[in-house]
């Protein structure tokens, strides 16, 4: 299949470099965001999910509503949504988009995120509940009868439903992760499998990983889950001014972290707390163990915005000229990656420098190979 592109949805024009207090939902800079992406030939947009933070559904169907081609990938927790009700809310939003829907499960990597919810199931069990959970949703978008499940996490009779994915058959779903049950369950399952931006050796080790799990459920080379990975970009006309750009950015960042006071994972002003303690999760700990390893690793991926960030979320940079920039996406393309996930730190912005120019040298690139054949990579 060909690389595809995603980049994460903004309700509001704050940022982690200018954020602003309070912030709601803006839906003129919404549907601005989003339409920025459908014109750029952006694939994908992610709703993520925080605890505090919007209705995912409601987002997606105001995006699908103001764009035409753009896929709608919406992030879900298992444990804020019985799987009966999420099978019908994924396949209306499928309906409503022209089969645009897509779910990416987060098994929750925070105990503490979970617990804000009242989900305190420990980690290994929150994983084999996505496990039953991804069975379910698959079941009820393909099943034409009722149907009884009588599982260790979900238990119901006579489930019935009347709403249909676009298709038929189902959505695509992705899991993401770094532990080696996110590798199991996602190898096994997922048509998708994200990971954050690592050094090629790194991503390498990863991947060859879950297509293992995927072997070993079974599943052939041919069926075996597409590969995103995220990158945070940092762009500008060269490399020397986009490394200027780089620590400027970090400074920000820094500065913005130093303001606040107290544990925790980052406020909601999108800036992260000072003194936060080690994440929980394999994938955050992978990244500061790659950043105390050194700044740059490879050809232009930047880790001091990891330990900026203490590793919340996806926060390992790219930095260069959008050459450079297209030239690191096509090392982690060779290696596997079929979609790409970008956004900056000045999200509209960013995106729309990425439309213009590190998108369209990328997919050149991949028709010059094409056009030269197999062996131009």
């Amino acid at each position: 299949m060909p690389t595809e592109f995603i980049s994460l949805t903004f309700p509001n024009a704050s940022t982690e470099v200018n954020p602003i207090p309070g912030a709601g939902i803006d839906p003129a800079y919404l549907v601005r965001y989003a339409r920025t992406l459908d014109d750029y030939d952006f694939n994908y947009t992610l709703v993520p999910y925080d605890s505090s933070s919007y209705d995912p559904f409601t987002i997606g169907a105001t995006i699908a509503a103001a764009t035409k081609k753009l896929r709608i990938i919406i992030a879900l927790r298992p444990n804020t949504l019985y799987p009966t009700v999420a099978a019908k809310a994924l396949a209306t939003l499928d309906q409503l988009s022209s089969g645009r829907a897509v779910v990416h499960f987060i098994a929750g990597g925070s105990d503490a995120e979970q617990a804000k919810e009242g989900d305190f199931l420990p980690k290994d069990q929150r994983y084999a509940r996505l496990e039953e959970y991804i069975r379910i949703l698959r079941r009820a978008w393909q099943s034409p009868e009722p149907f009884d499940w009588d599982g260790k996490f979900y238990q119901f009779k006579q489930f019935s439903n009347r709403v249909r994915p676009v298709n038929g058959t189902g959505i695509p779903v992705s899991v993401g992760g770094s532990s080696e049950e996110a590798y199991r369950i996602g190898g096994a399952l997922a048509d998708i499998f994200g990971l954050w931006g690592e050094p090629l050796k790194e991503a390498k080790e990863q991947i060859d990983r879950i297509y293992q799990a995927a072997a070993q459920a079974g599943r052939p080379d041919s069926d075996r889950p597409r590969i995103w990975v995220t990158f945070r970009p940092i762009v500008a006309e060269t490399d020397e001014l986009a490394w200027q750009k780089a620590y400027h950015t970090l400074d920000i960042l820094k500065a913005n972290q130093a303001c606040i006071s107290g544990g925790g994972s980052q406020s909601s002003d999108g800036k992260a707390q000072v003194q936060a303690p080690t994440p929980q999760n394999v994938g955050s700990q992978r990244l500061l163990e790659i950043a105390s390893r050194g700044d740059v690793h490879d050809r232009a991926l930047w880790y001091p915005t990891v330990t900026a960030t203490n590793a919340r979320g996806a926060s390992t940079a790219l930095v260069g000229s959008p050459q450079t920039i297209a030239d690191s996406i096509l090392d982690y393309v060779d290696l596997g990656a079929e979609l790409i996930s970008i956004r900056g730190y000045d999200n509209l912005n960013d995106a729309i420098d990425y439309g213009r120019y590190v998108l369209p040298k990328v997919r050149s690139a991949l028709q010059e190979r094409e056009n030269k054949g197999p062996d131009s990579a």
